[in-house]
């Protein structure tokens, strides 16, 4: 029985220890599958991290935005420029005033004597190295240019250019890009004494860092140092969102192991150098030592003195917090003590660490935002840009994109713009005025100056290349240069009928125009006809050769725009913007030869190497004799027609070439005329394209003799083509004056076209010459 029961009772603690060992093998099977999932999913999410980490350190790191240039000032013996004009230019390149010239892009001035040290600067043509040079002015220009190292005489120092915008992406971010060996070597010391002592030492994440930091904010009862790696900033900054949580501390703590796994400790330094935060300008962050280097100091990296260096360092921690120019107080005690921890790492001297602390912060005053500085000009230029380029490209590869704009000269158009429309609305009726300007010089078609609007910090509509409005009396030159290409029938002195003109349409109305002052003036010389802006005169013209023969010269003179053929075309109803009118002009001052309008010279990749470059290119588009003729006729007008007042600011011999124009009811007031040197554009009108009162002669002509005097500096010397003969004329009546005849003036004709009659000089009496406030208000 006994044995019965001692069976029984191993039987069934059997099954018992069975059945807890068969459970126990189930938990060790359930736990190690967990934990074989649970280490699939971290090496799986490892494997991800590290694709990512990967993917945008190898790949394109930034997206760099392309960096806008103005036109590079050249300097030589005898250029028109005033030592204080050069100051100011100075001040927008930001150099620093510096009596010891210690670093690139410094300058002392003493009287009329400036000693100027350059930058270092990659042109589109040239690599031009710093020079050391001193610049004698007068009253009337700088006379002189000494090599301060040689002594000798220097014929030409091109300045390096403003940088006057950039073209971002969505995010806008701006960094200059800077290679580890271009580094100053306090600013890695800097970066390791306050930043990660450990650096070379640890894996990513230091232990022994955050203990560090962390007694030491013990002991300081606040924040003095951080815990995290350069690794891990670098990791915040370039992978990770702001969001404060311990998932996201763990996800950088993570990639920050596998940057150093899969990196050399100098590649992360220097994609630090370049990602890490450092301010804001306006709506674009600062990023790297590079950028923050310019928009502090005015200067590059390599110029930068020990304190500003460490300057730079302490807005790592904060650049909202310790912005020297908000909080200078603040960002010098957080130098002080980056300057410290140098001396304690033994990194500088104590000597060292007091002379810089006893040095200010000498920050440059906040520069203008670039990206907004000239919105109407960079619109144009980012225009031709896209002909070749994408907008991906534009924004993210760092192009280096070389300008035709004068800042001078858009600075003084810009002002005068301001003056001039004020001025002009305080008359009865003159209001809400908006304008459209825009500058080239005369021998190439460079755009020197473009004002879009009469608040040219805006960016919005263009008006300079998107108002298109008719375009009045401006049309009348090239209306009469088809005339004279046909020099057997039309020649400068031909005599036209100013008279009453009714044109049959094919609709069956009549179109009737008028002149401008409602008065017929007979039988005019064709010069006459032109000069005072003649309309009926015009139309008769203009409808004896042809509109459509105008409307071809129109298009051989670079418009593309389709105009309507219709009789009204030949006193400007039909609509153009500022850009084509621009075009028309700049053919007739290139003496009938084309140059395509441009606002780029060059563009350059972030390396230096040339892209594209924009020669200058011409070609003849209509007859340079005809052209020539019509200039003669342009000058006349300057003196005795429309635009005759702009010789109260202007030598009576400077050549003034120009047409007034205005359309029906005084809706818009245009001038375009040139100099030796720049040819202006100018509209004036409203964007309700209501009535504002004023004509070419009293609105646009006036805002362009106030830019044009101080702009320009050469008068205009036409000169005659071979075939083009003078001959000395009775102005009454168009032929040839004999000796007795003392009103006989030089008119040129085509050879073969002068008049071969003589003139009697009889009883024919004198035109009378309209007075000066008639000419000011007709058109």
């Amino acid at each position: 029985m006994a044995d019965k029961s001692r069976k029984r009772g191993t039987r069934y603690s059997s099954t018992k220890r069975t059945k807890i060992g068969t459970a126990s093998h189930w938990f060790r099977n359930l736990s190690l599958m967990v934990l074989i999932g649970i280490t699939f999913v971290f090496v799986s999410y490892l494997g991800y991290l590290d694709y990512n980490v990967r993917k945008q350190f190898e790949g394109k790191r930034w997206a760099i935005p392309a960096r806008v240039y103005a036109n590079p000032v050249e300097l030589y013996a005898g250029i028109n420029i005033s030592i204080e004009k050069f100051e100011q230019l100075l001040q927008l390149l930001r150099y620093r005033k510096d009596a010891e010239l210690s670093a690139d892009g410094t300058y002392h001035r003493n009287g009329y004597q400036i000693r100027l040290k350059t930058r270092e600067f990659t042109f589109w043509d040239q690599h031009q190295a710093s020079n050391l040079v001193n610049l004698s002015f007068t009253e009337y220009g700088l006379v002189a240019i000494t090599d301060l190292s040689g002594s000798q005489d220097v014929a030409l120092v091109r300045m390096d250019p403003v940088h006057i915008g950039s073209f971002y992406p969505t995010i806008k971010e701006d960094r200059v890009l800077i290679k580890l060996e271009e580094a100053p070597d306090t600013l890695i010391k800097g970066l390791l004494a306050s930043e990660d002592r450990d650096f070379y030492d640890h894996f990513g994440v230091s232990l022994k860092g955050i203990a560090r930091a962390v007694l030491a904010n013990v002991r300081a009862g606040g924040m003095v140092q951080g815990g995290s790696t350069i690794t891990q900033q670098l990791v915040k900054n370039f992978y990770l969102t702001s969001e404060r949580s311990l998932s996201r501390k763990v996800k950088e703590a993570l990639m920050a192991l596998i940057l150093e796994y899969r990196y050399s400790k100098n590649e992360i330094l220097e994609a630090y150098l370049n990602e890490i935060y450092l301010g804001q300008n306006g709506a674009s962050a600062i990023h790297g030592f590079g950028l923050a280097s310019e928009f502090y100091f005015g200067t590059f990296l390599k110029d930068l003195s020990l304190e500003q260096v460490v300057s730079l360092v302490s807005l790592v921690r904060g650049p909202s917090e310790y912005d020297p120019r908000r909080f200078p107080d603040r960002a010098l005690q957080r130098r002080n003590l980056v300057l410290d921890e140098m001396v304690a790492q033994g990194y500088i001297t104590e000597s060292e660490s007091n002379d810089a602390k006893a040095k200010p912060l000498n920050v440059i005053p906040r520069p203008v935002r670039s990206s907004n500085r000239y919105p109407g000009f960079l619109d144009l230029v980012k225009r031709q840009l896209s002909q070749d380029y994408r907008e991906e490209d534009l924004t993210s590869e760092g192009l280096r994109i070389f300008t035709t704009l004068d800042t001078q000269i858009q600075d003084t158009l810009e002002k005068t713009l301001d003056d001039k429309l004020a001025r002009l609305e305080k008359q009865p009726k003159v209001k809400d005025l908006e304008a459209a300007v825009i500058v080239t010089r005369r021998d190439n078609g460079e755009i020197a100056a473009l004002a879009s609007g009469r608040d040219n910090s805006a960016s919005g509509f263009n008006r300079a290349l998107d108002a298109v409005r008719p375009i009045g009396s401006l049309i009348k030159p090239v209306v009469y240069l088809t005339a004279l290409e046909y020099p057997n029938k039309y020649t400068i002195t031909t005599p036209v009928s100013d008279t009453s003109i009714v044109v049959k349409g094919q609709n069956g109305t009549d179109w009737i125009p008028n002149n401008y002052d409602h008065k017929e003036h007979g039988v005019v010389g064709l010069h006459t006809a032109l000069a005072k802006s003649y309309n009926l005169a015009t139309v008769r013209i203009g409808m004896d050769i042809g509109v459509g023969r105008t409307a071809k010269t129109l298009r051989s003179m670079g418009i593309t725009r389709p105009v309507d053929l219709f009789p009204s075309l030949l006193l400007g109803a039909s609509s153009l913007s500022p850009m084509d009118v621009t075009q028309i002009y700049q053919t007739l001052a290139g003496d009938g030869f084309s140059t395509p309008i441009k606002a780029i010279r060059a563009v350059l990749a972030t390396d230096g190497k040339q892209l594209q470059s924009y020669p200058f290119s011409v070609r003849q588009v209509v007859d340079p004799s005809a052209t020539y003729i019509v200039n003669t006729i342009l000058q006349e007008a300057m003196h005795e027609g429309t635009g005759r007042s702009a010789y109260s600011s202007f030598p009576p011999d400077y050549g003034l070439v120009g047409k007034t124009g205005t359309t029906n009811d005084a809706k818009d007031s245009w001038f375009a005329g040139y100099t030796g040197d720049y040819l202006s554009i100018v509209w004036l009108g409203r964007d309700d394209n209501k009535p504002i009162g004023l004509t070419g002669a009293t609105g646009a002509l006036q805002v362009w003799t106030s830019l044009m005097k101080q702009i320009s500096t050469q008068p205009v010397n036409l000169i005659p083509p071979d075939n083009i003969k003078t001959a000395l004329v009775d102005p009454i009546n168009g032929l040839l004056a004999g000796e007795g005849c003392g009103w006989g003036r030089q008119y040129p004709y085509i050879s073969g076209s002068a008049p071969t009659t003589y003139s009697s000089c009889g009883d024919s009496g004198v035109e009378q010459a309209k007075t000066w406030l008639e000419d000011l208000f007709t058109e």
